[in-house]
């Protein structure tokens, strides 16, 4: 049979879980954000290193025009590759971090809950005493 303190502890672990859902989706919202710019910065990258490599086509100058635009194209294929792949690294372990934290946050809030739900039981079971 249930008493009104069971329902009561059952409206507490309901509305606990629910508090626990609510703060865990506003925490997981920027992630999936650092998520896009993790996996697409070293492609973006690698654009930048197509269109570095369309400098090369300019072969029809004279050999100091030759070393010059493959010089620079050279300099900007490099510069775009090494800025995705930084980007895409720093955002990939910003990421790993912040979701292993969510994850911390997420198993803490779940033993409070528990917490809360004990200290709740015992009281109920020194009040029948």
């Amino acid at each position: 049979m249930a008493t009104h303190s069971d329902a009561v502890m059952d409206m507490v672990a309901r509305a606990s879980a629910r508090a626990a859902a609510r703060v865990h989706q506003e925490m997981k919202r920027g992630l999936s954000s650092l998520a896009s710019i993790a996996a697409t910065a070293p492609r973006i990258g690698l654009f930048g290193t197509v269109v570095g490599i369309q400098g090369f086509r300019v072969l029809d100058e004279g050999r100091i025009g030759i070393m010059i635009s493959f010089a620079g194209a050279v300099s900007l294929t490099l510069t775009m590759t090494a800025l995705g792949l930084l980007v895409g690294i720093i955002a990939s372990c910003f990421y790993a971090y912040l979701s292993n934290r969510l994850e911390s946050l997420d198993t803490e809030m779940h033993n409070a809950s528990l917490d809360l739900l004990n200290r709740l039981s015992l009281y109920r079971l020194e009040e029948r005493v």
